[in-house]
């Protein structure tokens, strides 16, 4: 946050500090957890699979997919209409006798799906050349090249158990991941206790406003990187058919927000008495007999982490497939007991290639936060805003 806006005081650091806190409550916590995976197809989430209700329900879809059995389901035959069912009706009505809606409908589920393809790309990286340049705290002697080389290696065996399927991995890497949220919570409190206790004053709103009007336009730029605490919510959603709503909405109250809100404490914190460690300012705050064992498993969070946005990017091309949106591919299902645990081979090698791509031409993990700000800010205006629409209008 701090790459385009130079810190110029404490106030800063609190500001955007309060910044980060209300971006995770208000889009994974209110929107995600708590609305929007309540609107799922049969618990499959995703752009798609709320189109896919709304072609069920309305004649809007441009392609033959509804079959003669859906108009006897649909809620709105009711004889006795609520206000909620009233508004739905003349929502259908007026897109069924629309073309432009219906073409606009399809061109923002198609644009929200395309981004979360390219956030399967740009996540990986971001990811993995994040926790991999840690090394360049702890040895000296490394450079960026060396960092580069490593961590297309750890992108080559990400892709490579993909084929396992998410039942096999997450048996053998859940732990870890559990490991990787309380060691956030555990530096974040260290940090806290250390060095300034008066971080908690973040939960004031006010230093939002302080923060912009001290830093005027240059403020803007800092939500760019304000974005990222964010960035993979969607991946909540999409892979809803991996996982149950309740068991989804559980985790990320009780073990990840507490976490990730501790994790981000500490860091400002560090930054209260650190400003110039800015721009390293996770691995910099870390205990130094604690270093080694977190970036060890900073690195396996990163490959887990990765996976969701590999994994939703299966789910919305399946998707896509089903209402003819995309041409067929060979889907393997690994799993015999969740149908919506998938594998698609193609996709598979097609993302892998293009991640190593990415890595090897952005080198620099500052040019891949600005890209991965960039289509991350895309996404949330062509596939959040239209799935928060969307899901309303399901209910």
């Amino acid at each position: 946050m701090f790459t385009k806006t130079p810190i110029n005081g404490d106030e800063d650091v609190l500001g955007a500090l309060s910044l980060v806190l209300y971006t995770l409550i208000l889009i994974p916590l209110i929107k995600y957890v708590l609305i929007v995976l309540w609107a799922n197809d049969d618990g499959e989430g995703g752009t798609f699979a709320l189109y896919s209700l709304i072609c069920r329900n309305a004649k809007v879809s441009l392609l033959p997919n509804q079959l003669p059995s859906d108009t006897r389901i649909s809620s709105f035959r009711l004889k006795v209409p609520s206000a909620e069912l009233e508004r739905s009706l003349r929502i259908k009505e007026r897109l069924e006798t629309s073309l432009t809606m219906k073409r606009l409908l399809l061109i923002l589920v198609l644009a929200g799906t395309s981004m979360v393809i390219a956030d399967g790309v740009v996540t990986p990286a971001m990811s993995v050349v994040s926790a991999v340049g840690g090394l360049k705290v702890g040895l000296a002697a490394i450079n960026e090249d060396e960092v580069v080389m490593i961590a297309v290696a750890f992108l080559v065996v990400l892709f490579s158990v993909q084929k396992f399927g998410t039942s096999k991995v997450g048996l053998a890497v859940g732990p870890a991941l559990f490991i990787w949220f309380c060691s956030l919570a555990g530096v974040g409190i260290y940090n806290i206790i250390k060095y300034d206790t008066s971080v908690f004053k973040a939960f004031n709103p006010i230093h939002i406003y302080y923060f912009f009007k001290r830093n005027t336009s240059k403020a803007w730029y800092a939500l760019g990187g304000c974005l990222l605490c964010a960035t993979g919510s969607e991946a909540m959603f999409a892979d809803l058919c991996y996982f149950s709503v309740r068991s989804v909405q559980l985790t990320f109250v009780f073990l990840v927000l507490p976490c990730l809100l501790l994790g981000y404490l500490g860091q400002a914190a560090y930054l209260m008495e650190n400003h110039a460690d800015y721009e390293t300012v996770f691995f910099s705050s870390i205990p130094s007999g604690a270093f080694w064992p977190v970036l060890v498993i900073a690195n396996v969070a990163a490959l887990i982490a990765s996976r969701t946005m590999t994994t939703a990017t299966f789910s919305c091309i399946k998707q896509s497939t089903a209402l003819g949106c995309f041409p067929r591919l060979k889907i393997i299902h690994t799993s015999r007991k969740f149908m919506g645990q998938i594998y698609i081979p193609a996709i598979n090698w097609f993302l892998m290639v293009a991640c190593v791509i990415l890595v090897c031409a952005v080198s620099s993990i500052t040019e891949i936060g600005n890209a991965y700000g960039n289509t991350c800010s895309f996404a949330y205006f062509y596939y959040y805003v239209p799935n928060f629409e969307l899901a309303l209008d399901y209910f």
